[in-house]
């Protein structure tokens, strides 16, 4: 088993089918990193919560995870809930390393791939 995961870590919402899209992501980079364990992870209103989704990772001998906000960009949430969340997460679970990884909407490839489908939907 690998000592690695990924945490894709969303928002949530009321409605389930809201999360099929980040469920779409975190299979395809299940496909792209095999043996890489993939997880989604919530801040609010659906779950698995984050909390949980680490202990649920450290108790099965996780040691390293690197948590990818899946955020457009930086509000509140990413500016000041998440970094008490990860002291706290980081407090709890010495063992584990949890790297932070940049919100996917501030990253150039990303917002380069956003811009592309804008253009393709006008030209059609």
């Amino acid at each position: 088993m690998s000592h690695d995961a990924l945490i894709l870590f969303a928002h949530g919402a009321r409605d389930p089918r809201w999360a099929e899209p980040l469920a779409a992501v975190a299979d395809r980079v299940r496909a792209l990193a095999p043996g890489l364990r993939v997880e989604l992870a919530f801040l609010e209103l659906m779950e698995p919560r984050l909390p949980d989704t680490v202990a649920a990772l450290a108790s099965d001998g996780v040691d390293r995870i690197t948590l990818v906000p899946a955020f457009l960009g930086q509000g509140g949430h990413i500016r000041r809930d998440l970094p008490v969340l990860l002291d706290e997460l980081r407090n709890r679970h010495a063992e584990v390393t949890i790297h932070l990884a940049p919100t996917i909407g501030e990253v150039d490839a990303v917002l380069d791939a956003i811009a592309g489908f804008c253009v393709q939907s006008h030209c059609r």
